[in-house]
């Protein structure tokens, strides 16, 4: 049995299909520490990195995993935060946006 598939059903497919894998592709693009947002906000891959006196809202144990902006389990190295759109912070990272979760 031969199933032909009509040309435009078919183009159609292919256009979504690269849509999705352009989007899951933007998602696990990790935040540079230079991205002009990381930079207004402090961003640092490694909370050990901080500093403490040009941010002096940080404290010793805060890090993105723990921030009520994280949109990832706490023991992912790398999860979402809505303040840098699609780009992934490092879990062990830190910005001067941090907040408790609650």
């Amino acid at each position: 049995m031969h199933l032909q598939i009509p040309r435009r059903v078919f183009l159609m497919t292919v256009a979504a299909s690269g849509v999705a894998l352009a989007t899951r592709a933007q998602a696990q693009a990790q935040l540079d520490e230079k991205d002009p947002q990381a930079v207004a906000l402090g961003y640092v891959a490694d909370a050990k990195r901080v500093d403490a006196k040009k941010y002096p809202r940080f404290a010793a144990g805060q890090n993105c995993s723990n921030c009520a902006l994280y949109k990832a389990k706490a023991t992912d190295k790398f999860g979402g935060c809505p303040l840098f759109g699609t780009k992934q912070v490092a879990g062990a990272g830190w910005c001067n946006a941090w907040a408790k979760k609650p």
